[in-house]
């Protein structure tokens, strides 16, 4: 079989037992009966009246990180990676990496103009790119010992404590009211090797870790989504339980006393290509990955986010780069109908600007895996224009609906914010509307356009 077939033949195996599935989850988990009253200005209804309505903005969140936003080496360039992002993208993981934010202590890169580090934009830049284009900010990582600074002393835990505590502070009186979702810890199952890019601590042994970090954590961000996040082995390794470690792990949190709000499920093929049937096969099983979710939802009853995720090409080749987008379709198909996925973060979107490897250099670091959407000459992928195909065409709501008698105009579409163009004797009248899986009837403030 040829590499397309052989990383497929789960997807194929599987498809009659799969796809019925994924259709009634997405039909019954993304959409919503939508109800409009159509009333004039004294408050009666209006019958006959053509609704246009068109999803402008799914409510599901979907992105990527936004590492290197003004990091490319033109300004051409960096016009054109914000456009790729957002044209696929309502969500941003933003770089809060403690090493990088404070090099210095007492000096975090907060603001624009900050001194620069590479794929690591100053936060209020980013910021201001999110809030100017509706993007849902994502904090990464409050506590990631691993990307502890050089200056703090990795043996003298009472001092980390109250470090971590002050950033936890200063980040919160900052950003607590901006960014929704905080990502309190990452990888405590997954410990590196130190060396000159990573500095790790005594604290990551220490029992109290977690709850700690999520305890302090609450303390400052009061009404924050605050979540835990690990590593792919872990994450999807479920096979036993409850036995498995990042249940055990998250169990053992929640006993004592961790208030953890969501949890976080990497899926980064870092496999290389010589293993990848061995290594990657296995998660491309839509009945494991089906059985993985279920699980959590009903071992704890939480919301999970599927993040950084890594799909390789491993080169340029047309057969390489249509498997990615084979691999997305199936794959984002299977989480986005899922009830407990609330959101679907990718990786690395561009090719050549990966982690641990000089800019460019596609045989070094993450950039071996060819996993961005968008080659290097900034040219998109096909698996860029599956990711458009499929939020923007295959689970896109558009059409028209008629007011009734009662002044009532319904229709169903996928969950999110909506363009509506009233039209009466032809005379359009254009407005927006809200949709949630509670609200069944919507109240117009119309504006004659």
């Amino acid at each position: 079989m040829s590499r397309l077939e052989t990383m497929l033949q789960h997807f194929e195996k599987e498809k009659d037992w799969s796809e019925p599935r994924i259709a009634e989850g997405i039909e019954k988990n993304r959409k919503t009966n939508v109800i409009l009253e159509i009333v004039d200005e004294s408050g009666a209804p209006v019958s006959g009246v053509k609704v246009r309505y068109n999803l402008k903005r799914h409510s599901f969140l979907h992105g990527t990180h936004l590492f290197m936003l003004d990091e490319l080496e033109t300004p051409e360039k960096n016009e054109a990676f914000k456009q790729y992002f957002l044209g696929i993208a309502n969500h941003a993981t933003l770089p809060f990496f403690w090493a990088d934010l404070e090099p210095e202590p007492g000096k975090p890169r907060f603001e624009k103009g900050s001194p620069r580090i590479y794929r690591r934009p100053a936060i209020d830049l980013c910021m201001e790119f999110c809030e100017k284009h509706q993007i849902t900010p994502r904090l990464h990582c409050l506590n990631y010992d691993q990307w502890t600074p050089v200056w703090v002393d990795p043996h003298n835990i009472p001092e980390i404590k109250r470090l971590l505590e002050k950033r936890f502070k200063e980040i919160a009186e900052r950003y607590a009211d901006k960014i929704p979702g905080i990502e309190v810890i990452n990888e405590t199952l997954l410990f590196q090797v130190e060396n000159e890019i990573r500095h790790s601590t005594d604290f990551c042994w220490e029992d109290d870790l977690i709850t700690w970090s999520f305890q302090t954590a609450r303390k400052y961000f009061k009404h924050n989504e605050l979540l835990i996040n690990e590593c792919t082995p872990f994450a999807w390794d479920v096979q036993r339980g409850i036995r498995s470690a990042y249940a055990q792990l998250i169990d053992a949190s929640l006993r004592r006393g961790a208030e953890i709000d969501a949890i976080a499920l990497q899926f980064h093929m870092f496999h290389r290509l010589e293993n990848e049937e061995r290594d990657s096969l296995p998660y491309f099983d839509p009945k494991r990955l089906f059985a993985v979710m279920d699980f959590y939802q009903k071992a704890f009853g939480l919301p999970l986010q599927v993040c950084e995720i890594t799909l390789p090409c491993y080169s340029d080749s047309a057969e390489d780069e249509e498997l990615q987008a084979r691999l997305i379709e199936n794959l984002y198909s299977i989480w986005f109908s899922h009830p407990a996925i609330e959101q679907i973060l990718y990786w690395n979107i561009l090719d050549g600007y990966a982690a641990f490897a000089p800019l460019g250099d596609m045989s070094a670091g993450e950039n071996y895996y060819h996993s961005g959407l968008v080659r290097f000459d900034m040219t998109p992928k096909p698996g860029y224009i599956m990711l458009k195909e499929l939020f923007e065409h295959r689970w896109h709501s558009e059409g028209v609906a008629v007011s009734d008698d009662r002044g009532l105009a319904c229709f169903r579409g996928f969950k999110g914010d909506y363009e509506i163009v009233l039209e009466k004797n032809g005379h359009p009248i254009k407005t927006t509307c809200k949709t949630d899986e509670n609200l069944k009837k919507l109240t117009l403030a119309s504006e004659r356009s």
